[in-house]
């Protein structure tokens, strides 16, 4: 199944009064590149997140996200009051000793020295983090449906790209005969015109002429685009993360087109060689962003 590299999941769950939110954003690149950003205490399991992600998403640019959300609720620093205390005993010592006048605003005072703020360090729960395991599931669950919801368009655009790439390819026949016969004719009239001055090898001359028709023979470059454009269809539809082969079948599809444009000594042909080329870059830019 056809899946795009761009894809949101977001998840969360309430732990011991803990509101625990993940996020994971991917977008288009040529392999895995995966950045994290872990709230303190879970930051050990790293790795085995990245274990996580690594296998469900294969490749992309991965922002993941695990952090707690805090809004409306208690910190996790607290006031230290022992130090509080303590310090406020000392100052009203020193202010006595030295007959300084009392401060009006002792709280700001005391708040500004040091560790009157403590933080609480939280251990690792294992049950809790096997909830987390779920959550973080939950959420690149979400972001697979997002791809695969994206790759469902882009299959719509390939299939749309390369019929038409096949349909212009059947516009080609009509000219094809078409333009040996001016070149056939074209040839004869400016011999003609020479005949009189110039004696030739009627012999030779035919041979010249077939060589250089069958250096305008598309015939090869139509069956090799043709077998590109199946072989295009057939990969999207039976591999399941084909978005690098899709790239090199493009480039194939590419070379074909581009001779065709070289051989075809004609003004429609060019015209049509042209669309070619435009629906072509169009699926090369979706390309980028398959999985």
């Amino acid at each position: 199944m056809l899946q795009s590299m761009t894809g949101y999941g977001k998840a969360n769950c309430e732990i011991n009064n803990k509101k625990i939110v993940v996020e994971v954003k991917s977008l288009n690149s040529k392999q895995l590149d995966l950045s994290t950003r872990i709230a303190g205490v879970y930051r050990e399991k790293d790795i085995e997140i990245r274990n996580i992600l690594s296998q469900r998403l294969e490749r992309g640019k991965i922002d993941f996200s695990l952090y707690i959300d805090n809004s409306g609720k208690e910190g996790g620093s607290k006031i230290n009051q022992a130090v509080v205390k303590s310090y406020y005993e000392q100052l009203k010592s020193l202010t006595a000793d030295l007959e300084i006048p009392d401060s009006q605003d002792w709280l700001a005072i005391l708040m500004r020295m040091p560790d009157t703020l403590k933080t609480e360090t939280e251990e690792l729960d294992e049950n809790e983090w096997a909830e987390i395991l779920k959550t973080i599931e939950l959420a690149v669950r979400q972001l697979i449906e997002y791809r695969i919801q994206e790759g469902k368009t882009m299959e719509n655009v390939f299939n749309q790209k390369i019929g038409k790439i096949g349909e212009l390819l059947v516009e080609i026949e009509p000219f094809e005969n078409e333009r040996v016969e001016k070149v056939k004719a074209r040839l004869e009239e400016n011999l003609q015109a020479l005949s009189d001055k110039i004696d030739y090898d009627k012999n030779r001359l035919e041979q010249e002429l077939i060589f250089y028709i069958e250096k305008l023979d598309v015939n090869e470059e139509k069956v090799r685009l043709r077998n590109h454009l199946e072989y295009f269809i057939n990969t999207m539809k039976t591999e399941s993360a084909p978005g690098k082969k899709l790239g090199f079948i493009a480039q194939e599809i590419g070379r074909e087109v581009n001779t065709l444009g070289s051989k075809s000594n004609h003004s429609e042909m060019q015209k049509i060689v042209v669309m070619m080329k435009d629906e072509l870059e169009q699926i090369k830019e979706q390309v980028l962003n398959t999985l």
